[in-house]
């Protein structure tokens, strides 16, 4: 079982450390004491909570499609010379970067601000885990 220090579960849920007692004073988590001490919740209690309060806008684009990784955001920054252009989308508190043609972002009309969803279908996903987070 994975346990996640108190103020690291904060930051994975995008909220302040008493936000997180809060939670687990009002019965969302469980909190427990780690080997030395410290007050930690069960990471797959974190993980639950964590997609339960996930944000998500709406796909407007209202298309099926077999990619099930979908950000919806607002473009923040086009960088674009005569063939090729570097398109920003943030998406909740992802940042996307997707390089195109600047004739594809001339026809989607994309531009700072306006709504895009950025479609990732990919075969490979790289997955990595950071030192130190659940000791």
């Amino acid at each position: 079982m994975a346990q996640i220090r108190i103020r690291d579960a904060g930051v994975f849920l995008g909220v302040s450390d008493d936000t997180v007692r809060r939670y687990v004073e009002n019965g969302l988590l469980t909190s427990t004491k780690d080997a030395s001490g410290r007050s930690v919740v069960d990471g797959l209690e974190l993980a639950e909570l964590a997609r339960r309060n996930a944000v998500l806008p709406a796909d407007p684009s209202d298309v099926g499609r077999s990619a099930r990784n979908r950000f919806v955001g607002l473009v923040t920054a086009v960088t674009m010379d005569t063939v090729m252009a570097q398109v920003e989308l943030q998406c909740g508190p992802h940042r996307v970067v997707s390089l195109m043609s600047s004739e594809a972002v001339r026809e989607l009309g994309l531009e700072p601000g306006s709504v895009a969803v950025a479609v990732v279908k990919a075969t490979t996903v790289m997955i990595e885990t950071p030192h130190g987070v659940s000791e």
